[in-house]
C-alpha cells in the first residue's frame, strides 16, 4: 500500500476500513484511493504540502494552512483516517476533536485565547477589526463560563461543541 502505483487488495481495503472505524465503504476507499494517487504526484505514497494545495477547494480554505500541518506527508491510511472526520458516520466527538487540532497551534493540549484568536483571524480577515474579534471572542469564552485568560482543553471543547449540532460533512464520490 505505500506504492501508489500498486492497486489496494482486498486486506488493505480491510485495514483501512478498521482503521478509520468503518467510516467508509469498501467502494468509498477503493474511490479515495484513486483519488490519493492523483493527488501524490510524486507517487511516493505521502502527499506533500504543495500537493495538497493543488486541490482548488482546499487552496482557497481560510484554514489552509493550519490544516497543512495536520496533512503534510500522510500516507493513504492517514488520508483516509483525516477525511473520516468529515464523514456523516462520523462521531460528534471525533469532530470536535478534528477542530480542537486545528485551534492547539502548538500541539501541547492547550488552546489559549490567542490561538482561538488567531483562528478567528484567519476565518474573517479583514472583514471585522481585531477589536471586534476579541469581543466576540471574549463574549463567547463568557456565555461557556470561560475567562480571557483560560486554557482550554479537549474537555472543555466537548463541554462548549458538545450540544451544537456540528456538522461538517463532506460526501465522498463513488465512482
Amino acid at each position: 500500500m505505500g506504492n501508489t502505483s500498486s492497486m489496494l487488495t482486498q486486506y488493505d481495503i480491510e485495514e483501512v476500513q478498521e482503521h478509520c472505524n468503518e467510516t467508509f465503504s469498501q467502494q468509498e476507499i477503493v474511490s479515495l484511493y484513486k483519488r490519493f494517487c492523483q493527488l501524490d504526484r510524486s507517487g511516493g505514497g505521502f502527499i506533500s504540502s504543495d500537493e495538497f494545495l493543488s486541490v482548488p477547494e482546499f487552496a482557497v480554505n481560510p484554514l489552509s494552512q493550519r490544516l497543512l500541518r495536520m496533512l503534510d506527508g500522510l500516507n493513504f491510511k492517514e488520508f483516509v483516517a483525516f477525511l473520516s472526520t468529515f464523514s456523516s458516520c462520523a462521531t460528534l466527538q471525533q469532530k470536535i476533536e478534528f477542530i480542537f487540532k486545528v485551534y492547539d497551534l502548538d500541539f501541547n493540549g492547550k488552546v489559549t485565547f490567542n490561538h482561538m484568536l488567531d483562528v478567528l483571524r484567519d476565518l474573517t480577515g479583514s472583514y471585522i477589526s481585531e477589536q471586534q474579534r476579541q469581543q466576540v471572542l471574549t463574549h463567547v469564552l463568557d456565555e461557556a463560563g470561560y475567562a480571557k485568560e483560560s486554557s482550554l482543553v479537549l474537555a472543555d471543547f466537548i463541554k462548549i461543541l458538545g450540544s451544537s449540532g456540528l456538522k461538517m460533512e463532506v460526501e465522498v464520490p463513488v465512482d
